[in-house]
């Protein structure tokens, strides 16, 4: 069944005694480049046409001076990861990346084996930019093929063609020891054949990491606006089921809703958001969650580029920042975990909300009655069935 998106409005759990965070949890570092080449029908990100000359240099310069302004509240931890995200950011050059990179190196303690992802369209890379990336410090891309059928890539509002999206993956995949393709399924009339033709495409290219996402009709899209016509659920949920079965004929291990590995090719970062981790995120619109001994905060900078360094040159780039409620943090915690297929163990709850696990056992009980998860001792993990109906789980820890 495919994952639907869920109010998240409502608190749960009666509150709770916060004991304390003993130990920070892993922190990363994510970096928004928010421009694209043209604005898909289907996104909801923070993502702006390139209809101007992009402000390159202004923008790095900007987000050099988000992270000095932001290394206070992170002082001394170490970046265990860091993921340029958009947008484009294959539109900048290697050079503002190196730039970028350098600073970062500069004013945090950088993890010396960090991984270090860069988003990139398959339109707007060559081997000059895969190269320079990879010299900057890059050591893993993610690719936005979406597709490998040009009408299906149309359909999407993609500026690549099928031809482009082989050669970039070729090419990522020559330059990079470790390499991601997102591909979606459901896509406006698509079949199961071509679903089960685009996940045979990116298993025959062996990269050591898949993410295969369903369509989703987001508010404030083109597509939300006028729905284009999609496979139904039954059609969608033999689209899951047969990519996956594929998927792990050819070695690739299901550990996260939406994503697929080869061993040791998990993604590090996004692992460390599912387990509840801690991210400092710069740039436009970029969100952060950082736990300090007594409360666990959010930020968000200001989303519109402008509007972005216009503030950080007046010296405050975040627009909002806000503690998260003892009440909400159980669902907060589940949201994430829940996601990933192996589970988690039962002390990283304490260890990364600060409240003890009394606080949620009750609904850990009426999920495992319900079939929606497995419990023993020392672990937690959602059924087969609690992965199918993820939402359905996570109600459980809604009031």
């Amino acid at each position: 069944m495919p994952t639907k998106p869920i109010n998240t409005s409502s608190p749960i759990l009666g509150e709770a005694t916060l004991s304390g965070l003993k130990t920070p949890p892993p922190l990363s570092l994510y970096i928004h480049i928010p421009w694209c080449v043209k604005k898909c029908p289907y996104c909801d990100f923070n993502s702006h046409e390139s209809r101007h000359e992009i402000p390159e240099k202004r923008y790095v310069a900007a987000l050099i001076s988000d992270l000095e302004q932001s290394v206070p509240r992170v002082y001394g931890r170490k970046i265990k990861s860091v993921f340029f995200g958009g947008g484009s950011p294959s539109l900048f050059s290697a050079d503002s990346i190196d730039e970028i990179l350098g600073a970062v190196r500069m004013l945090t303690p950088l993890d010396y084996d960090a991984e270090v992802t860069l988003e990139a369209n398959p339109g707007t890379v060559d081997t000059t930019h895969f190269k320079g990336y990879k010299q900057a410090g890059v050591n893993r891309i993610s690719l936005g093929i979406q597709s490998f059928n040009a009408d299906y890539l149309r359909a999407l509002g993609r500026i690549h063609d099928d031809k482009q999206a082989i050669q970039a993956a070729e090419l990522a995949l020559n330059t990079f020891e470790r390499v991601n393709f997102d591909v979606m399924y459901g896509l406006p009339n698509q079949t199961l054949t071509h679903a089960l033709q685009d996940a045979k495409q990116a298993v025959a290219l062996n990269p050591d990491h898949l993410s295969f996402y369903h369509l989703t009709l987001e508010p404030n899209t083109p597509f939300y606006r006028t729905p284009p016509s999609l496979p139904n659920d039954d059609v969608s949920a033999d689209m899951q089921e047969q990519i996956e079965a594929l998927l792990a004929e050819h070695g690739y291990e299901h550990y996260e809703t939406s994503a697929f590995s080869k061993p040791k090719g998990q993604a590090r970062h996004n692992v460390n958001y599912w387990q509840f981790g801690d991210y400092l995120g710069i740039g436009a619109g970029a969100h952060s969650k950082l736990s300090f001994h007594d409360k666990i905060t959010r930020e968000t900078r200001y989303k519109h580029p402008n509007a972005f360094m216009e503030n950080v040159e007046k010296g405050n780039a975040v627009d909002n920042t806000g503690m998260i409620a003892q009440a909400d943090l159980g669902f907060e915690f589940m949201m994430n975990a829940l996601r990933l297929t192996s589970g988690f163990e039962k002390k990283l709850f304490q260890e990364r909300t600060g409240m003890p696990w009394e606080a949620i056992s009750m609904r850990i009980a009426e999920a495992s009655k319900k079939g929606l998860i497995a419990e023993n001792l020392q672990t937690i993990k959602p059924t087969f069935l609690g992965q199918r109906y993820l939402n359905d789980l996570l109600q459980t820890f809604l009031d």
